[in-house]
């Protein structure tokens, strides 16, 4: 985890300036929840992402 926040900082928000806290919220909740998460593997989905195992389900 702590390599993810720091991944975060360096490659998101470190040349960023912020004008308001929502904006800073908006934009990590754009990195977080629509690119990271849906193409990150998980193990309990047989290592496919959230979207490749949504494929997967709905092809069967």
């Amino acid at each position: 985890m702590e390599s993810f926040f720091l991944s975060l900082k360096t490659e998101r928000t470190a040349l960023k300036v912020y004008r308001t806290r929502d904006q800073a919220t908006a934009d990590l909740f754009h990195c977080i929840e629509r690119f990271h998460n849906p193409r990150r593997r998980h193990s309990k989905l047989d290592t496919l992402s959230p979207m490749g195992y949504e494929k997967r389900t709905m092809k069967a």
